[in-house]
């Protein structure tokens, strides 16, 4: 196992490189200037339409940041270290990233969680790679149970208006069949390194507060269907009460929040929703495409342009099988890195702890895993759970 660049006991992590940031808000900003010049009246439409997703996703990362610097996710994982089994420690750590994506959003998971879990390998002395990939395919699949969990779904339901139970309800099967899959496809694709005897550490305490914030949090997302303000100032306050203590910067947060970037991807969102008022065939196709053909395009269109602004293009018209589509959205970003804002993130934060993320690799096994996780995933979309 290649050795860390810090000691192997050191849990940091980061956001993307600031000039990654600059760059994707550049862009963004020249294709929402150009979509603004040709429809006006569209690009405030698309405006209008996209910006909770992105106010709600930077309120969960702040309550994340602040139960990441209380120590509540290392006090979550700390058990896992006392877990004898190799087998046993990964399927309670997918557990923890599944969680941690569906009331946290998944890029607050790939942010926080790959450390811990990255950490964790470390400790036991065994190979990291499981972890470290499984950590950002669970959360893209993972991100499929509440509207929150990822900003796709959000966009995509826009103009449904409906909670987050009856969301859950449509959802739950798909989601636990894309879990499960993803869980045994991983644990296949990076076999486990047999490690040394688990360290017996006591964790740190639970932060009540922290944890208070979560439940209201998700509390929220699950009972309104417009959540994004009220979870933002859940964060907001928990972030002022921190930086009042002196237990957290300013700095740090706007670090962690890393405004730039998702400043660039909603301006480049905003840009193919405006585009999708001008060009309506990829809408009109999936209007009466079937469940499959929903999922393929949502995939492929990932891929190519990132799964967000392949939200607002393909989400501008109410395709006649929208949670398809979202399976589409959120799971075939584990085809490549280019797939989603989550993976980029990933790909920073894994680098800035040592790790030695591959794409070839990550491409390799997600050929493999995307379309079976897809195919159990439609296949349980037709019975519900709930």
């Amino acid at each position: 196992m290649r050795p860390p660049r810090r000691g192997s006991n050191d849990v940091t992590y980061g956001p993307m490189k600031p000039r990654l940031g600059v760059a994707l808000c550049a862009a963004g900003a020249v294709l929402a200037i150009a979509a603004a010049a040709i429809a006006p009246v569209p690009a405030v439409t698309a405006a209008e339409r996209t910006w909770p997703p992105f106010v709600l996703v930077a309120g969960l990362l702040v309550i994340g940041l602040v139960a990441n610097e209380d120590g509540l996710f290392r006090a979550v994982a700390a058990p896992l270290s006392r877990i004898g089994s190799g087998l046993a420690i990964y399927a309670v750590a997918m557990a923890l990233v599944a969680l941690v994506t569906v009331f946290l959003n998944l890029d607050t998971s790939v942010a926080f969680l790959t450390p811990v879990l990255v950490h964790l390998a470390r400790s036991r002395g065994s190979g990291e790679d499981r972890f470290l990939y499984g950590c950002v395919f669970m959360s893209n699949a993972a991100s499929l149970l509440l509207p929150g969990s990822n900003l796709t779904n959000l966009l995509i339901l826009a103009d449904e208006h409906i909670s987050g139970s009856r969301f859950l309800a449509s959802m739950a099967a798909p989601w636990l069949a894309a879990v499960l899959a993803t869980a045994i496809i991983v644990a296949i694709a990076f076999p486990d390194a047999r490690g040394s005897a688990p360290p017996q550490q006591p964790g740190p305490p639970l932060s009540w507060l922290s944890l208070a914030s979560i439940v209201l949090a998700a509390a929220l997302i699950l009972l309104l269907a417009d959540s994004a303000l009220p979870v933002l100032a859940v964060g907001l306050a928990l972030a002022g009460i921190r930086l009042a203590q002196r237990r957290l910067s300013l700095r740090r947060v706007l670090a962690c929040v890393d405004v730039l970037s998702l400043l660039g991807v909603f301006l480049v969102a905003v840009a193919f929703g405006t585009l999708s008022a001008i060009w309506s065939a990829p809408a009109a196709f999936l209007r009466t495409a079937s469940d499959a053909q929903a999922a393929a395009v949502g995939a492929v269109a990932a891929v190519l342009i990132n799964n967000l602004p392949a939200a607002g293009l393909l989400g501008s018209q109410l395709p006649a099988h929208p949670r398809s589509l979202l399976l589409g959205l959120n799971i075939g970003p584990n085809l490549a890195v280019t797939g989603s804002l989550s993976a980029l993130l990933w790909w920073q934060t894994a680098r800035s702890i040592g790790a030695r993320p591959s794409a070839s690799r990550y491409s390799a096994v997600g050929l493999v895993l995307v379309p079976l996780t897809l195919a159990a995933a439609l296949a349980a979309e037709r019975v519900p759970l709930l």
